[in-house]
C-alpha cells in the first residue's frame, strides 16, 4: 500500500507534550500514521510515496464535534434568534415536513459544512437516521450515529423542558428497536469510519425504563450513550416538579450517569449536579456557540475540575467548529474573568483528544501520532488573517476562518482536497437545500396562520 507524506509543514500533533513541529513532515500509510518528524521525511524518498509539499501549511488533527444536529440547518437564520425553547410554537415540526428524499439533501448540506470546517468525526444525533445513515457513509467522513428515543406523551405544540406526566410502552419499545436496528445495520460499519452511540433526547420525555433500555443498548455494543441535560430553565423547573429533583439528580437515581454517558449541554447545574457528574466520571459534550446564542456560559471549568472530560461540539443550525473553538476561548475567559485562561492550545486541545475521550476513541483519533488513524486538516497559514505564523495554534484559534482549511483526510484519504469537497456534489446540494428551506418555511406559515411569527420570509419557495 503507497506513502503518502506531506513535507515541509508545521506540524501540530495535540500529543500529550502539545509538540508542534516546524518545518516538519507526518507519513501516513495504510489508514494510520506511519511517521512525524524527521522519520516521516526519510518516507518521503521512498520510491512510490505520494508526496505533498506543505510549504506554509499547517498540520492539525481533524477537528471532533461531540454533539450535531445535521438535519436543523432547516431552522438556519430563524432559530437563533427567538430564545430557548423558542417564543414562538408550530404544531408541526419543519423537519416532518419534509421527504426522506429532501432530508437526504438536508443531511448532506450539514455533511459539507463539517468537511469544510475541518470536523474529521461528528456525533449525529436525530430521529430516523437510517434514512440518510448510507449518502453519509459516502462522504468519506467519520460518523457516530446516534438514534434519539424518547417514551413520553406530549402534545404536537410541546416545547423542549415541559413537563410530562405519562409515557407510551408502545412507543418506547418501538424507539428502543429503532435505535437498535440502526447498531445492527452500522456499528463498526465502512471500516470502523461508522459507529453508533444509544441516545435519549430529552430528560423530561425519558421514562425509567427508557433511560435502562438505552443504557443496555449501548452497554451490549460497548459503545456510550447521550442526553440533553439540564439545558433551560424550564427543564429545571419541570424536573423539580415532575419528580421532585433536578435534571441531573434524576439521571442519578436512574443509574443513567457514569463513564459511558456524554451530557450534552450542561447550562443549568447546581453545585450537587456539578459533583454528582464529576464523580461518576460523566462526560460532557459543550456546545459553547449555541449557549453563548442563548445568553448562557456553562459552568465548564468548575465540570472539569469535579472529573469531567470536556468535548466540543456545535448543535443546531452550523457544524461550524472553528466558531466552537473561538466562542469556548472567549465564553470560558469570560466565566472566569480571566484574560488568560484558557490558552488556545487548551482550547484545541478540547476539540481534538477531549472529544475523542468524550466519545471513547482517544486511542484512535484525536492527535497526529503514530498508530492513529490518519484524520487531519491542513491549513493556509499564509492568510492575512494568520500570518505571521508565530505560533500557529493561537492565530488560528482566535483568527481562523474555515476557508483556510484547504484539506481534509480520514483515515489516509483526502475528502476535501485543495478548496474542493471530493465525495458530495456541492453546489447540487447547496441549491436544493436552499429551494427545500424556503418551500417548508413558507408551506409552515402559511398553513398555521394564527401562530405568530416574527420573520418575514423572502418571495417564492411555495
Amino acid at each position: 500500500m503507497s506513502t503518502t507524506v506531506i513535507t515541509n509543514a508545521t506540524i501540530v500533533t495535540c500529543d500529550p507534550a502539545r509538540t508542534v513541529l516546524h518545518d516538519s513532515a507526518i507519513a501516513i500509510a495504510g489508514g494510520r500514521i506511519a511517521a512525524v518528524g524527521a522519520a516521516a521525511s526519510e518516507a518521503a524518498q521512498v520510491p512510490g510515496a505520494r508526496v505533498v509539499d506543505g510549504r506554509g501549511k499547517a498540520v492539525f488533527p481533524g477537528l471532533i464535534n461531540c454533539h450535531a444536529h445535521l438535519t436543523a440547518n432547516l431552522f438556519r437564520g430563524i432559530a437563533e434568534d427567538f430564545g430557548f425553547p423558542s417564543s414562538f410554537s408550530f404544531p408541526e415540526d419543519p423537519r416532518d415536513m419534509v421527504s426522506d428524499e429532501e432530508t437526504v439533501v438536508m443531511a448532506l448540506l450539514g455533511a459539507i459544512e463539517c468537511a469544510r470546517t475541518g470536523s474529521t468525526t461528528t456525533v449525529e444525533i436525530a430521529g430516523g437516521i437510517d434514512r440518510y445513515a448510507e449518502d453519509l457513509s459516502r462522504t468519506g467522513l467519520r460518523w457516530v450515529l446516534a438514534e434519539n428515543t424518547g417514551d413520553g406523551i406530549v402534545e404536537p405544540t410541546f416545547r423542549a423542558g415541559e413537563p410530562v406526566f405519562s409515557y407510551s410502552e408502545a412507543r418506547r419499545e418501538e424507539d428502543l428497536e429503532r435505535a437498535g436496528r440502526l447498531f445492527e445495520g452500522w456499528h463498526g460499519g465502512k471500516s470502523d469510519r461508522i459507529t453508533c452511540m444509544g441516545s435519549t433526547s430529552l430528560v423530561e420525555t425519558s421514562s425509567p425504563a427508557l433511560l435502562r433500555g438505552v443504557r443496555e443498548l449501548a452497554e451490549k455494543h460497548d459503545s456510550r450513550y447521550t442526553i440533553h441535560l439540564n439545558q433551560s430553565r424550564l427543564e429545571v423547573e419541570s424536573l423539580t416538579l415532575m419528580r421532585g429533583v433536578r435534571p441531573t439528580q434524576s439521571l442519578f437515581h436512574n443509574d443513567y450517569l457514569g463513564p459511558r454517558l456524554l451530557a450534552a449541554h450542561c447550562r443549568f447545574l447546581d453545585p450537587s449536579e456539578i459533583s454528582l457528574l464529576g464523580t461518576t466520571r460523566s462526560n460532557i459534550a459543550h456546545q459553547p456557540a449555541m449557549a453563548a446564542r442563548r445568553a448562557v456560559i456553562p459552568p465548564i471549568p468548575a465540570l472539569r475540575d469535579a472529573g469531567c472530560v470536556i468535548g466540543m461540539g456545535t448543535d443546531n443550525n452550523t457544524q461550524d467548529m472553528v466558531e466552537v473553538m473561538r466562542t469556548g476561548l472567549f465564553t470560558e475567559r469570560i466565566l472566569r474573568q480571566d484574560g488568560t485562561n484558557p490558552q488556545p492550545e487548551d482550547v484545541l486541545q478540547m476539540t481534538t483528544m477531549g472529544s475523542a475521550r468524550a466519545i471513547g476513541m482517544a486511542g484512535e483519533i484525536g492527535s497526529l501520532e503514530v498508530g492513529k488513524k490518519a484524520d487531519l486538516m491542513i491549513v493556509n497559514a499564509r492568510r492575512s488573517n494568520l500570518a505571521p505564523t508565530t505560533r500557529i495554534v493561537s492565530a488560528f484559534v482566535h483568527n481562523g476562518q474555515p476557508s483556510d482549511i484547504e484539506s481534509v483526510m480520514v483515515d489516509g484519504e483526502f475528502v476535501m482536497r485543495d478548496g474542493k469537497v471530493l465525495t458530495i456534489d456541492e453546489e447540487a446540494v447547496i441549491e436544493a437545500a436552499d429551494e427545500i428551506g424556503r418551500r417548508v418555511w413558507r408551506r409552515l406559515v402559511d398553513r398555521y396562520p394564527n401562530v405568530p411569527f416574527p420573520v418575514t420570509l423572502p418571495p417564492g419557495g411555495c
